[in-house]
């Protein structure tokens, strides 16, 4: 009897060990065997600043980015060397600062000489294109402008202010090469009145002003690249209409900055003064030279 109870007790015993391996044997094939679950990480880099050319990018810089920007135009080039293409023509320049405050969110402000425009913005990324999960980026772009001319110009304060609303959707299609297209709809409390050559007063333009800009990158090597873009008005004014945008550009950039030299047809700076008022026309020639420069401090 003894020997028995002995015997049952190693059997017992060796049983519960044999359990306790299968345990942790089972334990570990199924740490090994189980589906790692990777987070799934937004694209990056669909452009190579906050500017294309004439246009804001998708693009919003990380939270604590503090920007400096100088966007500089010369005179269009169809005087030729009268004025070497336009280099020596009345220029126009915008110097601006922005900053993140937020993650996705930009705010900031500029001045132009174009006007004397004094420009406040807001830009906040809505969408970021995610494999498998989001196929586009989406930014929001508005500003509210002030022309901070003398005011003998104006009839009433309010008469100083501009808007501008943009959309701006984009993707990277592969690692060279990304689009964006962005509506826009620009409004200005006061629209000027033109004078012809016979001194009659002629028919304002509407207040309002829908448009649409394309633009995409493609990338030559690892830090530049080449950049084409059109803009296209929609509304149709009483007078005055204004011409498309048509530029193309070359663009370099490293970790802390980016600079962007092109040809396009627009001589303004601040977007809804393009959109609304460019006079010059592509087809005649009536290009200007322009370049961007950022730069980028991380905090």
């Amino acid at each position: 009897m003894k020997n028995y109870n002995k015997i049952l007790l190693q059997l017992l015993a060796a049983f519960v060990l044999l359990m306790l391996s299968a345990g942790q044997s089972f334990a570990q094939d199924s740490t090994e065997e189980a589906p790692v679950i990777k987070k799934v990480k937004p694209v990056k880099n669909t452009f190579g600043s906050v500017f294309i050319m004439d246009n804001q990018s998708v693009m919003v810089p990380i939270k604590g980015t503090l920007e400096m920007a100088i966007q500089h135009r010369f005179g269009t080039v169809d005087n030729g060397k009268k004025d070497l293409y336009g280099i020596f023509a009345p220029s126009n320049i915008r110097i601006g600062l922005s900053y993140a405050p937020l993650k996705k969110l930009l705010v900031g402000a500029g001045v132009t000489k174009e006007r004397m425009q004094v420009d406040m913005f807001a830009k906040y990324a809505l969408l970021e294109q995610t494999p498998g999960i989001m196929p586009v980026s989406a930014t929001y772009f508005g500003n509210v402008v002030i022309d901070a001319r003398d005011k003998s110009n104006f009839r009433n304060s309010v008469d100083r202010f501009s808007y501008f609303n943009q959309l701006i959707i984009a993707r990277k299609i592969t690692d060279e090469f990304s689009v964006q297209v962005a509506p826009s709809f620009s409004w200005f409390n006061n629209v000027e009145a033109y004078v012809d050559s016979k001194g009659n007063i002629r028919e304002k333009m509407h207040n309002y002003h829908f448009a649409v800009s394309v633009a995409g990158r493609y990338k030559i090597s690892e830090k530049s690249a080449i950049t084409a873009g059109y803009d296209q008005p929609l509304t149709q004014h009483p007078t005055d209409n204004p011409h498309p945008n048509i530029c193309l550009g070359f663009e370099t950039t490293t970790s802390s900055h980016a600079f962007q030299v092109f040809a396009g047809n627009y001589y303004g700076i601040v977007p809804q003064s393009n959109n609304m008022f460019n006079q010059n026309d592509y087809t005649v020639g009536q290009f200007v030279i322009g370049f961007n420069i950022t730069h980028l401090w991380n905090f």
